[in-house]
């Protein structure tokens, strides 16, 4: 089973969900950017590090633009069910961008960073890092990693919208990027389920298959299944055969 939220800014609460207690050994909770955990180095950050690596189910999460670049690429690369990872604490790693993973049988294609809004008024190093921009190598090594896949898989998590989608949200995003034009060509080229992306800070279903994700957990791999009604024969009055 795969449980997907959106931005989390290093709030703890947010594991404190009642619907997390369903997930088990194998299951996941995916974060769509703007985990926020790893920032300042502190050693509270890092107990809390070891907490979230410790729960039962595997937390994953692509990046966002609120995540210190500097700490988090001290972590080694890695590769866990299929693509690059960086593992954080126990079950707790960063899924990175372009890759594409079998996860609780699932096929998840990921594609973490994205543009700050406000970059202008941040400070680099500080609250901002250029590294939140995705480079050419990820964006041809993501087309790569899909046409192995023949453009088929159950999931997307990122963190950016694709551009096409800016048109049906009603919020404020930013202009259109580049990486918002390269996930445009996911859009159109890959066979998916269902998309799932953070930055807007919106629950919202853009149908039939575009989830964005704030502070709502949605169930990914959910299917609803009507039964039909059996028609009940009539009763038979008294006397007839």
């Amino acid at each position: 089973m795969i449980y997907i939220t959106g931005d989390i800014h290093g709030d703890f609460t947010r594991f404190k969900s009642p619907a997390l207690r369903k997930l088990k050994k194998n299951d996941a909770l995916i974060i769509c950017g703007d985990f926020g955990f790893i920032w300042d180095g502190s050693d509270q950050e890092k107990k809390l590090l070891r907490k979230i690596g410790k729960r039962r189910y595997n937390v994953l999460f692509v990046e966002g633009s609120h995540e210190n670049y500097d700490l988090l690429e001290k972590y080694e690369v890695t590769e866990w069910c299929g693509g690059k990872t960086r593992q954080i604490s126990g079950k707790l790693r960063q899924l990175m961008r372009g890759q594409v993973f079998e996860i609780a049988e699932k096929t998840v294609f990921t594609f973490g960073g994205g543009q700050s809004d406000d970059y202008a008024d941040l400070v680099e190093g500080q609250n901002w890092w250029p590294r939140e921009i995705p480079s050419e190598e990820e964006l041809q090594e993501g087309i790569s990693n899909l046409e192995k896949a023949k453009g088929e898989v159950d999931f997307v998590v990122t963190y950016e919208p694709p551009a096409k989608l800016h048109d049906f949200i009603d919020h404020q995003s930013g202009d259109v990027n580049h990486i918002n034009t390269f996930l445009n060509d996911v859009y159109e080229k890959a066979s998916f389920k269902k998309w799932f992306f953070g930055k807007l800070h919106l629950n919202k279903l853009i149908p039939p298959k575009y989830h964005a994700v704030y502070d709502n957990i949605i169930v990914a791999d959910s299917t609803i299944i009507k039964k039909k009604k059996e028609r009940k024969a009539p009763k038979q009055k008294k006397g007839e055969n």
